[in-house]
């Protein structure tokens, strides 16, 4: 109970050096050589700089020697994008047709809070930032698809197939282009029961303003720091919908069709001065939606800066 109990206060607090020293002794009373990697890992930044090569190469050789012992307890499906003291933080798991088995197995390892769903194991590989904008082929309800990516049609995802899981530990989530829809995004609220989600990725999900305001209303989602909301279908009341987020610090509204009406709810979100980051083209807003977020006397000055050059 004792490891336990430290697991779960490293969960909530990740950089707590103290808590990480007390597990490290844990771990190894049970032979576990990543006792030995947090206490180098603690001791390199205060090692001297002529001494450090070799702490460096004293660290690389114990990782060498276990690492693929580490994720013993992760599914084969499940691929590794970060770790920490050699634990599995971030982890993207593929959609399939046993994706709840395989993402509850994930979440038993004791320090994944950050997980992202894929249509396809090569996406883990994108640079999404890099990705070409060329979306001009419709499905038949009339949604964009990734025609430029040669990806076949998307169906809708039955994300009902996640019931039960409890996504309550994450701190982000990344779902960008599974076709989650407005009814899975209502669904998908219901999986956190708990406030730690601090980063949402649903850029292409298909939840229009219906599925976002289902997820605004989440009491456990109101914390969240980073949204991103890229092509969705949202309107204005979509935006409003957001002001329930009151600690957003970076948000991703792009093609979307907000129109004027879209940047004055934005402007009205209590978020909206505490903002570092603002992903929107003046397409997005129209013209006079532009005039709104260049004169918003809220708006932090660099970006409301940014939109005077627009």
């Amino acid at each position: 109970m004792e490891v336990m109990a430290i697991e779960e206060a490293l969960r909530a607090h990740p950089d707590d050096l103290t808590a990480w020293h007390a597990y490290s002794d844990r771990l190894l009373e049970r032979g576990d050589a990543r006792g030995t990697l947090i206490r180098l890992e603690q001791r390199l930044p205060r090692t001297r700089p002529a001494d450090r090569p070799a702490l460096e190469r004293e660290i690389a050789d114990l990782v060498a020697e276990h690492e693929d012992r580490w994720d013993d307890g992760l599914p084969g499906a499940a691929r590794v994008r970060s770790r920490r003291y050699g634990f599995a933080t971030e982890v993207a798991v593929t959609w399939s047709d046993d994706v709840r088995e395989v993402v509850e197995q994930v979440l038993r390892a004791p320090f994944v809070t950050t997980l992202r769903l894929t249509s396809n194991a090569a996406d883990d590989d994108d640079d999404d930032e890099e990705w070409e904008e060329d979306w001009d082929e419709e499905d038949e309800d009339g949604w964009d698809l990734a025609v430029d990516r040669g990806a076949p049609r998307p169906g809708r995802l039955d994300v009902r197939a996640l019931a039960g899981l409890d996504l309550g530990r994450l701190t982000e989530l990344d779902l960008s282009y599974l076709s989650v829809g407005f009814d899975g995004a209502e669904f998908l609220a219901g999986l956190f029961v708990s406030d730690r989600l601090r980063a949402l990725d649903l850029r292409y999900c298909r939840v229009a303003d219906t599925g976002l305001a289902a997820l605004t209303a989440r009491p456990q989602l109101a914390g969240l720091r980073r949204l991103h909301l890229q092509r969705n279908r949202l309107t204005a009341d979509g935006v409003r919908s957001l002001h329930r987020l009151a600690e957003l610090t970076e948000l991703d509204l792009r093609y979307n069709d907000l129109g004027e009406a879209g940047a004055r709810a934005l402007l009205a979100a209590p978020f909206a001065g505490s903002l570092t980051r603002l992903w929107l083209y003046d397409s997005d807003v129209g013209e006079d939606g532009v005039r709104e977020l260049a004169q918003a006397a809220n708006l932090p000055p660099g970006l409301r800066s940014m939109w005077r050059c627009v």
